[in-house]
């Protein structure tokens, strides 16, 4: 395989020499075959930079479409965050107001009934 790889090679190389060396021994004047060559790799050079600005271009529209889609799933992330905190706070505000309701009830009773004993016990001296 190696050995073919080789030969393979050479042969490019052997090719690319001979189409090198075709162009230079062209029947063509000098001046007109550089002019032919500056064309050629002008026209190389202006599809490299149109590929280059397509490529770029296709590369900014995908990173914006991405950075999009981020901010898109992070603002609907941050928002049902936003909105599971309002829930529990108020969960827990009326989870507050409920135990002390009952602490208000409890202590009203309790202090029904201190009032009532102290009533008693002032009634059973006075009485005594």
């Amino acid at each position: 395989m190696k050995d073919q790889a080789k030969i393979i090679a050479a042969l490019l190389v052997g090719a690319a020499a001979g189409a090198a060396l075709g162009l230079l021994l062209a029947p063509e004047k000098g001046t007109e075959l550089r002019g032919d060559i500056a064309d050629y790799i002008n026209d190389l050079v202006d599809t490299a930079k149109t590929k280059a600005q397509t490529t770029a271009g296709e590369i900014k529209d995908y990173s914006n479409n991405v950075i999009d889609k981020a901010k898109t799933k992070f603002s609907g992330t941050v928002s049902d965050l936003w909105d599971a905190k309002d829930k529990a706070v108020d969960a827990a505000k009326s989870k507050a107001d409920e135990i002390a309701g009952k602490a208000g009830d409890a202590a009203e009773n309790a202090k029904d009934k201190v009032k009532a004993t102290a009533n008693d016990w002032n009634n059973s001296v006075q009485n005594a």
